[in-house]
């Protein structure tokens, strides 16, 4: 007898973020027309609506307004975020902010503030928040609704598939719905993983997929997989059900990759078979690289006389501060940051990690920390080409030597150049210890796997709404 009844239909993930980009676009789309219609209201050309209007009497900047408004809504487009309806409610009224204020800045200094159509923008951005809130309702509700979410059977109950039950537990809303589990071993038959039943081996999965209207099957076997395993798992496929490696799904659910859970030889098929960095990649980072580096430097200019100001009055001098740190492949240089430390921060020249309310950082330096004003100097790092925008944080050698013999793959950090943000960074908080480390490791190493120009962008994008949000690291 079933206990459920299968999704008539199910979204993947890259499927739930196009959904996103559509929905998004076209609610921005619509409020795109609202503020056309609102600025020419009473033009006799808008009675006629027609293409040679838009071209003659709109202006090209208008057009770009549905895209500016969906880099704004960037944070949201990460899909456990998307899911949260607080995360998203605070993001897209931070966003109608940043744009008003965005406005309000052009206008002011622009030599033709009557191009600027106050009514336009303000009509576009009411509506768009209101569309966007709309439609956002309905996807969560849509996501979250018992009827589309898949149902998982966990194949192997050992470390994976209780790290495995750990953190699903920790998922609201959770992506799908953990059934049970299935192992080998008699001895756990009829036994709980973490409260979900442990129902019977291999031989019964067929069984227990039809029973339990099982709709995705979770490797997440410990050590070597039996033959006969492995030919049940092929006959499950056949059936269409959806079979999905436990580190796969860890790294789709959290965006990180699970280094306590893996086998020796995961670098090298990560990092050599399947992440290699080709020319067009390291070429387009470059060039970000160097365009970021210029207009950071450029900042650094207009802010320099305020921040040392600051800082000379909090603390005295120095105004910078300068550190050896391990760049790409582990070369030596030397990173330049705006010192927010008082300056016997180190008395006895010892290494020490820095805690979120660490006692040695100055009124001023906790402020810069959070708004990240003490990163801009580092911008010179990168157009000297010994950083990047995005990558894993520069480290110590110290830590290097001492996290490598404790942590596993830490090493492999080093296969990029650092980045004065990054997928860690954006993703997590200070690493006051060896555990923080590890969890800050993971998503390193899950950038470094995935890095691609789009997803620098995205980083750079979401750097921005953490500063705006004063949420800096």
């Amino acid at each position: 007898m079933t206990t459920d009844t299968k999704p008539i239909w199910r979204l993947r993930p890259g499927e739930q973020r196009a959904l996103l980009v559509i929905g998004d676009l076209l609610m921005a789309s619509i409020a795109l027309l609202a503020g056309i219609y609102f600025w020419f209201a009473g033009d006799a050309w808008l009675k006629k609506f027609s293409l040679e209007f838009f071209r003659l009497r709109v202006q090209f900047w208008f057009y770009l307004l549905p895209l500016a408004w969906m880099l704004l809504l960037v944070e949201i487009y990460d899909l456990h975020r998307a899911a949260n309806w607080n995360r998203t409610l605070r993001t897209i009224f931070l966003a109608g902010i940043v744009g008003g204020v965005a406005y309000l800045l052009i206008y002011f200094t622009s030599d033709e503030p009557g191009r600027i159509n106050r009514r336009a923008i303000a009509v576009f951005l009411i509506l768009a928040m209101i569309l966007t809130l709309i439609w956002r309702w309905f996807y969560i509700r849509l996501i979250t609704s018992h009827w589309q979410q898949r149902r998982a059977l966990v194949v192997g109950a050992g470390g994976n598939g209780q790290t495995l039950a750990i953190f699903y537990k920790t998922l609201n809303p959770p992506p799908f719905i953990l059934v049970a589990y299935i192992d080998d071993n008699p001895q756990k038959i009829g036994k709980d993983v973490e409260g979900y039943r442990i129902l019977g081996s291999s031989e019964k999965l067929l069984k227990i997929i039809e029973e339990m209207n099982i709709t995705d099957v979770i490797v997440s076997i410990t050590g070597e997989m039996q033959g006969k395993t492995f030919q049940t798992l092929l006959d499950v496929q056949e059936r269409g059900i959806e079979i999905t490696r436990m580190s796969t799904l860890y790294e789709e659910l959290f965006g990180r990759v699970p280094i306590h859970h893996l086998e020796s030889d995961w670098i090298i098929r990560s990092f050599v078979d399947e992440a290699r960095a080709g020319t067009f990649f390291e070429f387009g980072k470059r060039v970000i690289d160097l365009i970021g580096s210029i207009v950071g430097l450029a900042i650094l200019a207009c802010l320099l006389p305020f921040l040392a100001l600051a800082i000379l009055l909090d603390s005295g001098w120095p105004i910078f501060y300068s550190q050896e740190r391990l760049g790409r492949g582990g070369r030596e240089f030397k990173i330049i940051k705006f010192r927010t430390m008082q300056q016997d921060a180190e008395k006895e020249g010892k290494a020490q990690m820095t805690g979120e309310k660490d006692p040695r950082i100055t009124r001023v330096g906790n402020f810069m920390r959070i708004t990240r004003l003490d990163e801009i100097p580092q911008f010179w790092n990168v157009l000297r080409g010994e950083m990047s925008l995005v990558g894993p944080r520069a480290e110590r050698a110290q830590w290097v030597r001492t996290f490598q013999d404790e942590i596993p793959f830490y090493r492999a950090r080093l296969l990029v150049k650092p980045g004065l943000t990054g997928w860690a960074q954006i993703n997590y908080g200070y690493a006051a210890t060896v555990e923080d480390t590890a969890v800050k490791l993971e998503y390193d190493l899950f950038y470094i796997k995935h890095r691609s120009v789009a997803m620098d962008i995205v980083i750079i994008l979401r750097t921005i709404g953490t500063v705006l949000g004063r949420r800096g690291r």
